[in-house]
């Protein structure tokens, strides 16, 4: 279920589509403070429904750590009018789709029906909502399900910790310094009485969004959202904390070891902008530079001309508080990892120091457009991306549509600009991965 942070990740980026219609929604709030988007599209016979609530690994004490990620499967388990095990079967039994997945920042829960299937997504998620069974041996269960996962995904994947490894010092002082997946140490000693607690917190209506896309009927929509959630009452006001973390003034090496691989690999990671920054936009679009497809800059250089290294990318990993920019290469034919890392900053180097051509500049802009389409040619992706926008840019949900304009209107100073301010040595994290004899 859980999203993770991997060595393989695509690295094209936040894409758009310069003929892309604008995404129509309307929305509004229940009074125990649900905020509800719904996007009516009949070209397919589908509807997702989609909640997305405002917490992650972000919002976790320190000393238990892995909360919202096994919150992602805990409230699976059923509810007082569902029994344990029963709410998969009973989607795929009515020829849907469901799944969820947890970030530092938020849990984003859907499924995805036949159109006549709407009011069974609605009642499934306000079950959730509403009065989840929270016992221990869903806890139990769950806990085992948890590790496995990690087991699997982490544990025993070929640069499955790089992650880790880096963010404790990139946001050291912050909650992005630990995983989403958590510790399983604190998931053992947490009581039955703190995981309700932590959902009573945060699994509110008034922390959460509610967003409809498909071929519905709105107003018929409205009433059915009425009838399964205006019951649920709302919660006490989900205050965030705040961290403010210092600039990293020196460069920062460490090393780190692996028994699941054979090559090694160099990363280096940058402390960016959160996900509201227009300069995280321009990092979309120098990722796409270094490393956006086969005639990228990395790629050509490192792994076509030069055959020194077997992968390398770059990739802006955005949270809502800061961003991660990283880049990584694996050698080839035992090519020192300096001299990749050498390789991967002259290239950035030359993006700091000279304007991308016209035509470059050009055909960056058409990539960006271009995928516009298919960012919302799925309903769950468009649910995804106005609860998004809700949730994480000031409840502008307009964001989806904006953001192409942004793009549009990003110039080659800019993209010169940003690699000059953030992408420097003296601001870095640069680790050795190297396999464990």
């Amino acid at each position: 279920m859980k999203q993770n942070l991997l060595l393989t990740l695509a690295i094209s980026g936040l894409c758009f589509s310069a003929s892309a219609q604008k995404v129509k929604y309307t929305e509004y709030d229940l009074n125990n403070g649900l905020h509800v988007i719904l996007h009516e599209d009949k070209t397919a016979p589908v509807v997702a429904v989609s909640v997305m609530y405002h917490v992650g690994s972000k919002d976790e004490n320190p000393d238990r750590t892995g909360f919202a990620h096994f919150f992602e499967h805990l409230l699976f388990e059923g509810s007082d009018n569902m029994k344990r095990g029963d709410f998969m079967k009973i989607v795929s039994s009515n020829g849907g789709q469901n799944n969820a997945n947890t970030t530092q920042d938020r849990t984003f829960y859907y499924e995805v029906f036949p159109s006549n299937q709407l009011e069974l997504g609605l009642w499934l998620e306000s079950e959730r909502m509403l009065h989840p069974k929270i016992d221990e041996a869903g806890v139990k269960t769950q806990n085992e399900v948890v590790k496995e996962e990690k087991r699997m995904r982490i544990d025993n994947k070929p640069y499955g910790k790089f992650a880790e490894n880096i963010f404790t010092h990139l946001f050291e002082g912050h909650p992005y310094s630990w995983q989403p997946i958590g510790s399983m140490a604190h998931l053992d000693a947490a009581k039955l009485g703190e995981f309700i607690a932590f959902f009573k917190k945060y699994y509110v209506p008034n922390n959460a969004v509610l967003t409809i896309a498909g071929d519905i009927d709105p107003e018929k929509t409205k009433a059915l959202i009425a009838k399964y959630f205006d019951e649920v009452p709302k919660g006490a006001e989900v205050v965030k904390q705040t961290f403010e973390l210092k600039p990293i003034t020196k460069q920062i090496i460490d090393t780190a070891y692996d028994a699941n691989i054979q090559l090694p690999a160099i990363m280096s990671a940058y402390r960016v902008p959160g996900m509201k920054s227009r300069d995280n936009k321009v990092l979309e679009m120098v990722s796409s530079i270094l490393s956006g497809g086969g005639s990228s800059r990395l790629r050509m250089k490192m792994v076509d001309e030069k055959k020194t290294a077997l992968e390398v990318g770059a990739f802006n990993y955005t949270l809502e508080d800061y961003g991660a920019y990283i880049t990584f290469a694996i050698p080839n034919n035992n090519t020192p990892l300096n001299d990749l890392l050498k390789d991967i900053d002259t290239e950035i180097l030359n993006l700091q120091t000279n304007l991308i051509s016209e035509s470059d500049y050009k055909k960056l802009q058409n990539q960006f457009e271009n995928a516009y389409v298919s960012a919302n040619t799925r309903m769950i992706g468009v649910a995804e991306n106005l609860a998004n926008g809700y949730t994480f840019h000031n409840k502008n949900t307009n964001d989806i549509n904006q953001e192409l304009e942004t793009v549009r209107s990003i110039t080659r100073e800019e993209i010169r600009d940003v690699a000059r301010k953030y992408l420097n040595k003296d601001q870095r994290v640069v680790l050795y991965y190297l396999p464990k004899k």
